[in-house]
């Protein structure tokens, strides 16, 4: 028999990530509702399953269910929406092992792409093409203590770091660690209230009153269409 040669392996590496398969919740065109790319037509991939349990979590509905899909078979739904804007979420997309690969494919698709993560899981091995979007839980999320504070040294200018606030103490505590951090040198950064929970007013006040070098950020989609999947 022929020694297979190092093309061979390459085309069946890219066979084996093409079959390989992720739980999906969700395929869905929409407005970017956050991060600096807001109202982009984008599809989003939502995969199934959350390690974590934010007081404030809005997705819920995906811990479970979906259905299980190969990753050509995502490249081929998404590419039904024509869009060059693609953002892989959750849930943790991240807790799923198959999604680095699936953010790999799809650059290498052509799709500017990012990635909603909750903090938790390493970003490094991420394809340098996606945009993290790196979501730092405040103390009264009820998940601080899962912070991976070691994806801080790892952001680039390409990629958004979020916080979602729940009160004032939290805002506070956000203020301090982007100050002691430097973090608006490393990346654009983000303030977000709780839907429904926070006046957005009053935060908009805050940061005029400190004068801070972020951006604030309402959500959207929830302004649009409600609190729902699929928007």
């Amino acid at each position: 028999m022929a020694p297979i040669t190092d093309g061979a392996i390459f085309f069946a590496d890219i066979f084996k990530t093409q079959v390989m398969k992720l739980k999906i919740y969700e395929i869905f065109y929409s407005l970017q509702g956050e991060s600096t790319r807001v109202g982009l037509p984008t599809v989003f991939v939502r995969l199934t399953g959350c390690p974590m349990r934010c007081v404030y979590c809005d997705t819920a509905y995906a811990f479970g269910g979906g259905s299980s899909m190969e990753i050509a078979d995502i490249l081929a739904k998404v590419a039904e929406f024509g869009t060059p804007y693609v953002t892989v979420t959750g849930g943790e997309p991240l807790a799923q092992k198959g999604c680095l690969a699936l953010l790999k494919a799809l650059c290498d698709a052509g799709y500017s792409v990012s990635l909603e993560t909750g903090g938790a899981r390493d970003i490094r091995e991420v394809d340098q093409r996606v945009s993290v979007i790196l979501d730092i839980k405040t103390p009264e999320s009820g998940e601080a203590e899962n912070n991976m504070w070691t994806n801080l040294t790892h952001v680039t200018q390409k990629d958004e770091i979020k916080f979602v606030l729940c009160s004032r103490a939290d805002y506070e505590w956000a203020k301090e660690l982007v100050a002691k951090h430097h973090l608006t040198d490393q990346c654009a950064v983000l303030f977000s209230p709780v839907y429904g929970q926070i006046d957005p007013t009053a935060l908009a006040g805050w940061i005029l009153q400190d004068q801070l070098p972020i951006r604030m950020q309402l959500q959207l989609h929830k302004i649009l269409w409600g609190e729902k999947p699929g928007v």
